[in-house]
């Protein structure tokens, strides 16, 4: 007869131990960094896009990026300055909250502000962000860019609130419709449309926090 599953008793020591062993060598790699980088940075991603830190961090080939998990970072630097390991570096703890993370670095400071400063990606606006400008479709065949919108999107054009019909295999509008209007606070409908017609109006941004050099930390 065989055995059944619900007897079967599941360890969770293995689990527990890799999470507790990955937050150590989260600091340890942290530790190693303070020793090894002149440069202590803490960034701040809203709305983060892999696609364009990749860019990022392969301009900084020779630097650490840390992302995420901020109590474990604030560990590792020390959130008191009786904790810190190094001096100073308890000062970066306090930054360590919502979407932050750390950048260890030997390039100059005026290097890093100029790189952040002028690296800006044009991104689809997510819902919840603030339109830039008003986006009006004509009446009529509906255009995504230079060529028509195929049939079979017709539906979801529909279910996203578009008053939209086929006429003819052609998907079309009968009367003019806006999708948003600068200054409004977007849906998730009208950030899924902005993004099917090709309307990017949001911006990829690293914000920079505040810097850690020699026993100092700067705000920015």
């Amino acid at each position: 007869m065989p055995k059944s599953k619900r007897s079967t008793v599941v360890s969770l020591t293995r689990t527990e131990k890799k999470g507790h062993e990955g937050k150590e060598k989260l600091i340890e790699e942290i530790h190693e960094c303070c020793d090894r980088f002149d440069y202590i940075w803490v960034f701040s991603v809203k709305d983060m896009r892999n696609t364009f830190l990749k860019q990022v961090r392969n301009d900084f080939k020779t630097s650490r990026f840390f992302y995420g998990k901020n109590r474990v970072m604030s560990k590792a630097l020390g959130a008191t300055p009786e904790e810190e390991y190094k001096e100073g570096v308890s000062k970066l703890a306090k930054e360590l909250r919502n979407e932050v993370g750390l950048l260890f670095t030997n390039k100059s400071y005026d290097e890093v502000v100029k790189y952040f400063n002028d690296y800006t990606q044009p991104d689809y606006a997510r819902s919840g962000g603030i339109a830039t400008q008003t986006v009006d479709l004509p009446e009529g065949p509906v255009q995504r860019g230079v060529d028509p919108m195929p049939h079979n999107m017709e539906p979801l054009l529909r279910q996203l609130g578009m008053p939209t019909t086929l006429k003819n295999g052609i998907v079309t509008l009968p009367i003019p419709y806006t999708i948003c209007r600068e200054g409004e606070t977007l849906s998730t409908n009208q950030a899924h449309l902005l993004k099917l017609f090709y309307h990017q109006l949001a911006e990829f941004r690293v914000e920079l926090i505040s810097c850690y050099h020699n026993g100092e930390v700067k705000e920015l």
